[in-house]
């Protein structure tokens, strides 16, 4: 990671929004600028924690260890979200990993001036209560779909989720720019299940691909797919 200056302007990310306007001179003098590369890992599964981050610009995937050689996305982090804080709490170390699916900038927060962050800012430490459940509840209907759901209907709920989160390009495409073994990944499935499912929505005119880049034709019949796979 290179570290940079005067790339926060302390008005983008979650933490800076919602704590006190006196409290930004203390978050100013305490955080840390990096820029990381595509690939790049921001913290690993099982390093010790040691402060949590806010991403200024670009996506960062969180990512889990799932059997000996596969991994499973649980979130993909975009501009102002916080990453890193699945660490906290009593089990200090990170259960998850953080990679830039594109070049980011990100601000690091160490542990005890996060914490004294959430002591004084009571608006800031509520939100983030609703956040964690809003996280928890999305996690636990991940695991159901996990196990209850059909591969196509969880691609078809990816994709729809993906464009609520991201939005859409000047030309159509989801804001946002994925392998296809990290959509594999984010869906819990395999590379060729996918490449497979794919092209199947390709053939009935439900998505259009160019490269890495999808977009969304028919929202109602990936919205009736993921219907049908819950029934």
């Amino acid at each position: 990671m290179k570290g940079k200056k005067n790339d926060c302007d302390l008005k983008t990310c979650l933490m800076c929004k919602l704590c006190l306007k006196e409290w930004l001179p203390a978050i100013e003098a305490s955080k840390k600028n990096f820029h990381i590369r595509k690939g790049e890992v921001l913290f690993k599964e099982g390093d010790p924690v040691t402060g949590v981050y806010f991403l200024y610009d670009g996506k960062v995937k969180v990512h889990k260890k799932w059997g000996d050689d596969k991994e499973l996305i649980v979130r993909i982090a975009g501009e102002g979200a916080i990453a890193g804080h699945r660490g906290l709490g009593t089990n200090t170390v990170y259960p998850v990993s953080g990679t830039a699916l594109e070049p980011s900038t990100v601000c690091f927060i160490g542990l005890d001036f996060f914490t004294a962050t959430l002591k004084v800012n009571h608006a800031f430490t509520y939100q983030l209560l609703m956040f964690f459940a809003d996280e928890l509840q999305e996690s636990e209907r991940k695991m159901r779909d996990l196990a209850h759901m059909p591969v196509k209907g969880r691609v078809a709920q990816a994709l729809l989720s993906l464009q609520k989160r991201f939005g859409v390009t000047d030309d159509g495409f989801i804001n946002i720019i994925l392998s296809r073994q990290d959509l594999a990944s984010y869906t819990g499935t395999t590379y060729e299940t996918l490449f497979r499912i794919i092209n199947e929505l390709v053939d009935g005119g439900t998505i259009r691909v160019s490269g890495k880049s999808i977009a969304i034709i028919d929202p109602d019949k990936l919205f009736q797919i993921t219907h049908e796979s819950i029934q």
